[in-house]
């Protein structure tokens, strides 16, 4: 699984080209001092721009923890509130770009500007398109290999028939199988092949209390449910906020396609940073990759939490890339470590009987 965002340089990028019109003059902080900055990202810029009135919305809890940690608040706004200026770094995927843009139109006020700013490599010229189909006549600059742009939207310019086709892009919606997802969640439109590789090699005979480390929309947890009768609690941890409400609806349906009973629990969370339960299995496709850029240390991280939330006699089952160097660190923390499969690039690999 990858992480939600962009490559690595391109936040810090986006980031200072953000705030190159008030650099240049072309825009002024509001005298009032309401700032919403939705998808924020910490930065020495925003370091320095950022006044106590901002309010920052980050749904992918390591950035969002990384933002308090800088100093800043870190929030969602309230249904209705209005903001003299609202801040945007869009995501690559069009379709939640374009549900973004269309909820922070929703919390501009009055009068105020909603700017914001992409890498010229992941949409930016689509993006401003976009807004301008949205919002009416809209304003750009180029730095720092980005492109920022804004517009000051009033009742006459917004296309409000756009707005709520929009606005509903991220409502979650059924996929292939019979899955729930929405735009921009990792593999969201389809089943990842790492993923139903790990599935089809579950054992029967996992029981017990069972967690699914950085488990997206929830796939892996539902095909735990349904192919492992002896499972009688189910734990899926996820960073992003998004996939949140998919993964429960899909495990609320696997429970129910079961038949039997089971506890299920959906957490927002950074798996890097331990869990405070014990369990007798976990499974995962864990994260390697920001963006582009490959990040194995994260998936050694997952292993690491993943031994040390076991029970003793506890069982790993993982998928990767095949050239990824997790063998190591695996043998570290368990007794036994086996390949069960190499398939199309992918290896699912068993751990048994963590090391004391």
């Amino acid at each position: 699984m990858t992480v939600a965002g962009v490559s690595a340089a391109a936040p810090d990028a986006a980031l200072a080209a953000l705030f190159v019109p008030f650099e240049s003059g072309e825009l002024s902080l509001p005298a009032d001092g309401r700032v919403l900055f939705l998808r924020a990202r910490a930065g020495v810029r925003l370091r320095e721009m950022a006044q106590p009135g901002w309010l920052c919305e980050q749904g992918f809890l390591p950035f969002a923890d990384e933002l308090a940690r800088n100093g800043l608040r870190v929030g969602e706004p309230a249904a209705g509130e209005k903001f003299s200026l609202v801040l945007l770094l869009p995501p690559r995927q069009r379709d939640e770009a374009r549900a973004l843009f269309a909820r922070a139109l929703q919390h501009v006020a009055a009068g105020g500007v909603l700017l914001a700013a992409m890498p010229n490599a992941e949409g930016a010229k689509s993006g401003e398109a976009d807004l301008a189909k949205l919002a009416g006549a809209v304003q750009h600059q180029s730095k720092h290999k980005c492109r920022v742009f804004w517009s000051t939207p009033s009742a006459d310019t917004v296309d409000h028939a756009l707005l709520a086709e929009w606005l509903a892009l991220d409502a979650p919606r059924e996929i292939m199988d019979g899955y729930i997802s929405r735009p921009g969640l990792f593999a969201w439109d389809r089943v990842d092949r790492a993923s139903a590789l790990l599935a089809a090699h579950l054992s029967a005979d996992l029981r017990g209390s069972v967690a699914d480390l950085g488990g997206g929309y929830g796939y892996l947890s539902a095909q735990v449910i349904a192919r492992c009768p002896r499972v009688q609690a189910v734990d899926l941890y996820e960073a992003e906020a998004r996939a949140l409400e998919p993964a429960r609806l899909n495990l609320a349906r696997a429970k129910r396609a079961a038949g039997r009973e089971l506890a299920v629990a959906v957490y927002w969370h950074d798996v890097t940073r331990g869990l405070a339960r014990r369990y007798d299995a976990i499974v995962s496709n864990p994260p390697f990759h920001q963006g582009r850029a490959d990040l194995p240390e994260l998936g050694r991280a997952f292993i690491v939490s993943a031994a040390e939330a076991l029970q003793p006699d506890g069982r790993l089952l993982l998928v990767a890339n095949r050239h990824l160097p997790y063998e190591a660190v695996l043998a570290s923390r368990f007794h036994e470590v086996r390949t069960l499969v190499v398939q199309e690039g992918f290896k699912v690999i068993e751990a048994v009987g963590v090391r004391g």
